[in-house]
């Protein structure tokens, strides 16, 4: 089987927010496909601290990762190995390149189990008080200046035309000037949630207003992952 295992969302959080199974099948297999090595030692050692690490077989797929590069992982779960697939923060294949392995399981008729856990996307929109029937993941937005204008434009568009609520990130030490960009592009009346540092009791910082409050208002977001959510 592949276990799909949540990670946290800030080292903070208090393990009893996590199902008890998680440490569970984390002490049922020592191998696992990871996006960074150095978190996932951190996150195992978090829900299991008596797993012996030495005991981890880590197979790193990153968004890097083929195939061609996990073969020797691919070879021992047909030969009936479990794995576990950690993400770097939350559910593993949303925003993360995990999917790779479980499309290859469908196609192998390897079991696919889903675990629960926090997803930062999902939290975010659940927090900003905007559409949660329909809305859209866009991902990261482009780094070039030009397109990234564009690229905001458009999604303020498409909210207003769909009603739909637009939910996207940046990489953590890019976020101030993200915010930047979005008080520049986006007309004063759009709504904009941000919620940063979710899951960390003292530092979790979730708001939604309007972008002419939030050019009054600018929150210090260097390095702090963050979600961004638009929407009515």
């Amino acid at each position: 089987m592949l276990f799909l295992l949540p990670a946290y969302l800030s080292e903070n959080t208090s393990i009893n927010h996590f199902s008890p199974v998680i440490k569970d099948y984390i002490m049922q297999t020592d191998y696992f496909f990871v996006e960074n090595e150095k978190t996932a030692r951190k996150v195992i050692k978090f829900f299991a601290p008596e797993k012996k690490q030495s005991d981890l077989k880590l197979f790193l797929l990153d968004k890097y990762t083929e195939n061609a590069d996990i073969k020797e992982a691919q070879d021992r779960m047909l030969n009936g190995q479990d794995f576990g697939l950690l993400s770097e923060a939350g559910l593993p294949c949303i925003a993360d390149p995990g999917n790779l392995i479980v499309k290859w399981c469908h196609e192998k008729n390897i079991r696919v189990m889903p675990i629960s856990g926090p997803s930062s996307i999902i939290l975010a929109l659940i927090s900003s008080g905007f559409n949660g029937q329909e809305f859209t993941f866009n991902g990261y937005l482009p780094i070039e200046k030009g397109e990234k204008k564009k690229r905001i434009q458009n999604l303020e568009s498409e909210l207003q035309k769909t009603g739909y609520s637009q939910i996207f990130m940046e990489t953590p030490y890019r976020n101030n000037a993200l915010f930047e960009d979005l008080i520049k592009f986006l007309s004063p009346n759009a709504k904009l949630c941000i919620a940063a540092n979710i899951n960390d009791p003292e530092h979790e910082f979730i708001k939604t207003k309007t972008i002419k409050d939030w050019q009054k208002q600018k929150p210090e977001l260097h390095k702090v992952p963050a979600v961004f959510v638009l929407g009515k």
